[in-house]
């Protein structure tokens, strides 16, 4: 692995470290579409308006962080968007079914989801199929457990109310509060988000962990050459997004106390995106965890600047398509740039 490939490791002038920076791109383009909306849309810089982008941006961010980490690690995730899903079902069906404590469900639910994770890792790693192929088949896979086993259930395609038992009140403290600061309100998913980006970027940067991260990204048979554990680093990425896909159907559940079976799919394009937006490459060994924030934040600001526009929402996923397209142009760019200044 050369020294070009491990952000942690080069010593060189300011400028060109800011120019090697992964998530460079997305920052300007993310001032550039604050200033956008701020001039065009009436109230987007009130208070409460930047704290539903922070919301909007969050519910993203938190499945971003880990989806981020498993693209460095030269893989990525199909069946993200169902897990959040599968999570939140098993949480509410286990509570409700055997008349548990919802604490119950919750942890049952972070075991199930640390297991799809791992599952997913584990055929990845042994079968040496393309992560395309394998997540495809757990995406379908969760899409009819998800419907089959909700209506095998519960008779109907969403879980029952789980409100009134206990454990239930303090979970959502946990998952789904609001948090007021000046008057603003403020959901705890922000809290997370932070967190996760946080722990992810200390992992990348400063252990271990991360130089196999990147390694195995950047190129698996050299890592595995000098004695990277190349399969238990896949596999511990992919439980990172059960992990992430935990949190966020743990919000989803109890901000509404019931799930509806066919949600999250399509999601896990979203996830990807904002990790591309933020300097991921999909060949694997380069981005950051702060640059899937600044992704996600990207898509907050742009879902919410159109409505506070007053524009029609139709034309969201055009200018979804238009970030992604020109983040990725300016990303190559200024890797480009930072090469030609080595």
């Amino acid at each position: 692995m050369s020294a070009l490939s491990d952000e942690r490791i080069l010593h060189s002038s300011p400028l060109r470290r800011l120019l090697g920076r992964p998530e460079l791109g997305s920052v300007v383009g993310a001032l550039a579409v604050f200033v956008f909306f701020a001039v065009l849309a009436d109230g987007f810089l009130r208070p409460t308006s930047l704290s539903t982008v922070l919301y909007a941006s969050s519910t993203i961010g938190i499945m971003a962080v880990p989806v981020a980490l498993l693209m460095i690690g030269g893989e990525f995730d199909l069946s993200a968007g169902v897990l959040v899903t599968s999570s939140a079902l098993v949480s509410s069906m286990f509570s409700y079914q055997a008349t548990a404590n919802t604490w119950v469900g919750v942890g049952v639910s972070l075991l199930v989801s640390l297991a799809i994770g791992a599952f997913n890792g584990f055929v990845l790693t042994r079968t040496r199929l393309p992560s395309f192929i394998v997540t495809l088949g757990t995406f379908l896979m969760l899409t009819g457990l998800n419907l089959g086993l909700t209506k095998l259930i519960d008779s109907t395609v969403s879980t029952k109310s789980i409100a009134d038992m206990q454990g239930f009140s303090s979970a959502r403290v946990v998952f789904a509060s609001t948090l007021t600061v000046g008057g603003v309100d403020f959901k705890v998913t922000i809290l997370w988000w932070l967190a996760l980006v946080a722990a992810a970027s200390w992992i990348l940067l400063r252990t271990r962990v991360g130089n196999w991260i990147f390694a195995v990204g950047g190129n698996k048979d050299a890592a595995r050459a000098v004695g990277v554990p190349v399969e238990r680093t896949k596999i511990g990425l992919y439980m990172g997004v059960g992990l992430g896909a935990w949190i966020s159907g743990q919000h989803l559940l109890f901000s509404y106390d019931v799930v509806q079976s066919g949600e999250g799919v399509g999601n896990e394009l979203i996830y990807i995106i904002a990790a591309v937006i933020g300097g991921c490459l999909i060949t694997g060994g380069y981005g950051s965890a702060v640059g899937s924030a600044v992704g996600a934040l990207l898509f907050g600001m742009t879902s919410k600047g159109i409505v506070f526009a007053e524009w029609n929402p139709d034309w969201f996923k055009f200018f979804l398509g238009a970030m992604l397209l020109l983040a990725t142009l300016l990303n190559a760019w200024v890797r480009k740039r930072a090469e030609a200044t080595a």
